[in-house]
């Protein structure tokens, strides 16, 4: 009994290698015919489907620049270098972000990076006169609009920054960029100050502001925000923002749809996931 155990486990084992030798029997002489094999190894069961996903999103990187994922200029949430603490704290709170640049006259004139954690020493001394922004800054890391995300991530790991101020050819701030934003675009979504709860598809985060996940059921949308979108062809509303864009969007891009401002806060080369919807 146990030699014929010992069989069919071989049998088994034999199969798996057999399949692997045959996904790979040729040399891949190009990028597209190792992600066809790749893809051919996925509908075998030799790779699931998400390390598929990672592995594409790796290669993607390598392709893609810092213009394309950062946070553009006008959505950048900035501390004034001359700011009393009870000045930019309710900001601070508000946008829950980790990181902030710190600004002298002009968005153009960075001085430096300020961490929220750097101001926990204002929970045992709320006297905001005992604290000078300056001492807490740390210094900012400047990267051009063209550089390819596969070398800022590498910069990224070995300078332990997670965050970096995009400038323009010009010389001014474009924007700025996160460790996070380019390892979103590897392994997916990674839960942020924007992520909604897994048990709600709509978070409310102003007063005619919402963040919501693009798979959220069109009827709910249509319940929540008064609209009359069609589930005749679509089942989410990011199939509905989808066809008003006639193309797969890239992360701030937007438009309008009855009466809706729709911005896209989190999507790949594959699908929308995040948006920004805002009430007129």
């Amino acid at each position: 009994m146990s030699d014929e155990r010992s069989s069919n486990n071989q049998t088994v084992h034999r199969s798996w290698l057999e399949k692997i030798v045959q996904t790979f029997s040729s040399d891949p002489k190009n990028r597209s015919e190792l992600l066809e094999q790749l893809r051919e190894a996925e509908t075998n069961q030799i790779v699931d489907a998400e390390a598929l996903s990672i592995i594409e999103g790796a290669l993607q990187v390598s392709d893609m620049q810092v213009r394309e994922i950062m946070i553009p200029r006008s959505q950048m949430v900035c501390v004034k270098a001359d700011q009393q603490a009870k000045e930019f704290l309710p900001q601070i709170i508000e946008s829950a972000h980790s990181r902030f640049p710190v600004i002298g006259d002009s968005m153009d004139d960075i001085s430096g990076v300020l961490l929220a954690k750097d101001l926990l020493p204002l929970i045992l001394h709320p006297d905001s006169n005992r604290l000078n922004i300056k001492d807490l800054l740390r210094p900012a890391t400047f990267v051009p609009e063209s550089k390819r995300l596969n070398v800022l991530l590498k910069e990224f790991r070995a300078t332990h920054n997670h965050m970096a101020v995009v400038i323009d050819e010009y010389g001014g701030v474009a924007g700025l960029v996160t460790i996070e934003d380019v390892l979103e675009q590897i392994v997916g979504d990674i839960e942020d100050e924007h992520d909604v709860d897994d048990e709600s598809f709509i978070k409310q985060v102003g007063s005619n502001d919402y963040i919501v996940k693009a798979l959220t059921p069109i009827d709910e949308f249509n319940e929540h925000f008064g609209s009359s979108f069609s589930d005749r062809e679509f089942d989410t509303v990011g199939g509905i923002v989808m066809q008003g864009f006639g193309h797969l969007p890239k992360r701030n891009e937007e438009l309008t749809l009855q009466g809706l401002r729709f911005s896209v806060l989190n999507a790949d080369n594959r699908r929308i996931r995040l948006l920004r919807v805002a009430v007129s």
